[in-house]
């Protein structure tokens, strides 16, 4: 007998992201009998469940009190699964082909011991690389670091794109300014940029780009993208210039599937690699990405579902962990493709996505890591925060000039978050450890040596 499949759409204020995104299932190649399509609103003020119900009439809303978050909303329908043999979770800002839903439910009928079945997923633009070059610096007194240019916008044909631009090498890392530049990163003397244009699109080298760069004197600055490049002058003040974009399209991996890296963390295997064809095989991965994914019911009713308190990030981390010491396995379906928007709701710059995601690390570890590794990592962000305050707050104000206390402050209320949550992990630890049947040895095999 067919599978009965539900599918689950969160929304937070999606708009037409989630109208557009039901509109898509509802194609899905799967008996219409079997199938029961899930919209979880977590904004009932934003008016989209009015829009559902008018123009999406098969799919059953189910409203949250207030904003739960991925993981709270999502569990207001995992608890309750009725006649399910299994449920899919889709992230509002994806699209899909009618062809998605089949590879994932023949993994799971083919392999009993397998939980949950992901998707590849790639970002829903195309990309186009651009090189810049320039000398570089040392600011010196507490950052050794070697530095380019700052860059703090990106516009493609009058269309902001900060966003979605990928820094893909040679940066380091996203910091606060004022309000001339509200983010900006700085380059290192060689860095690679990938400029995002329309799917499909031909004509991305006549595309007008432009990028906001700054530095710490007036210098020059090669840009290049294929067979094109020019040379612009940059100085202190931050500046529009516009470049030449004559590289070719592709796409760019967001997950197939999530590796645990050495030291603790989660990540996305694959992420901000071009897709070339190298994932095209299946494959079992450590853990499952909660973008698109197809779980057993006999999992979700074995393991758990999300722990509420998570909010955001790091919640199907934490879950896939449990189910790993609980003997269940994963595997990634490169046959099941989905299209996302990469952070829509958050952004990755934003104080919400940083809190969570650095709160949320040491909340997954505590739960469920061997306890040295879990330790290891509590003291770990210690130092390192304290070496982002060395960096960004007494280094200026030693060289006289302003200090930024934007990533410190916001690590620093991550771990005062983290410490207030304790308690809760540790009670929750000796309830997953209780029903331990995999090593942690066997586990920690999985991981892998951070990316360079």
């Amino acid at each position: 007998m067919t599978p009965f499949v539900r599918v689950v759409v969160l929304n937070f204020n999606g708009g037409d992201l989630t109208t557009d995104c039901l509109t898509h299932l509802e194609q899905v190649d799967w008996p219409a009998d079997r199938l029961e399509l899930v919209m979880v609103d977590n904004s009932p003020a934003d008016g989209v469940a009015e829009r559902v119900r008018r123009d999406h009439p098969t799919v059953r809303i189910v409203t949250a009190p207030r904003n739960l978050g991925f993981a709270g909303g999502n569990d207001l329908a995992l608890r309750d699964l009725g006649a399910a043999d299994y449920v899919a979770l889709l992230n509002n800002d994806a699209t899909i082909e009618p062809g998605w839903l089949r590879p994932l439910v023949a993994a799971l009928e083919a392999d009993p011991s397998l939980a949950a079945a992901n998707s590849k997923i790639v970002f829903a633009a195309e990309f186009v690389e651009v090189e810049l070059s320039t000398s570089g610096f040392t600011p010196g007194r507490g950052d050794p670091r070697d530095l380019g240019v700052r860059l703090s916008g990106v516009r493609v044909d009058g269309t902001d794109q900060w966003r979605d631009t990928q820094r893909a090498e040679g940066w380091w890392g996203i910091e606060h300014g004022g309000p001339d530049e509200v983010t900006f990163e700085w380059s290192k003397s060689s860095a690679v940029l990938r400029v995002p244009v329309t799917v499909g699109d031909d004509r991305s080298a006549s595309r007008r780009v432009e990028l906001k760069l700054a530095a710490e004197r007036e210098k020059s600055v090669t840009i290049g993208s294929g067979d094109e490049s020019v040379s612009v002058t940059v100085g202190p003040t931050p500046a529009w210039h516009e470049i030449p974009l004559g590289g070719k399209a592709f796409d760019v991996i967001n997950n197939v599937g999530s590796v645990l890296i050495e030291g603790g963390w989660g990540a996305d295997r694959g992420y901000l690699e071009p897709d070339r064809g190298q994932y095209d095989e299946a494959a079992e991965v450590f853990a499952w990405c909660g973008g698109s994914v197809l779980l057993r019911r006999k999992y979700l009713d074995e393991v758990g579902v999300f722990d509420e308190r998570f909010f955001l990030y790091y919640e199907d981390f934490d879950l896939s962990w449990r189910g790993r010491l609980a003997g269940w396995r994963y595997q990634y379906v490169p046959e099941s493709r989905v299209r996302h928007i990469h952070s829509a709701s958050s952004g990755e710059a934003s104080a919400i996505f940083q809190h969570h995601v650095e709160r949320n690390r040491l909340l997954m570890l505590t739960k469920n890591a061997p306890a040295w590794l879990a330790r290891q990592a509590a003291f770990r962000f210690v130092l390192s925060t304290a070496s982002y305050g060395r960096r960004d707050v007494v280094s200026p104000v030693l060289r006289g000039h302003r200090p930024n206390t934007t990533l410190t402050a916001r690590r620093v209320r991550s771990f005062v978050d983290y410490l207030r949550l304790l308690p809760h992990a540790l009670r929750e630890r000796r309830r997953v450890r209780a029903h331990q049947v995999v090593p942690d040895e066997q586990l920690l095999s999985w991981a892998v040596p951070p990316r360079s």
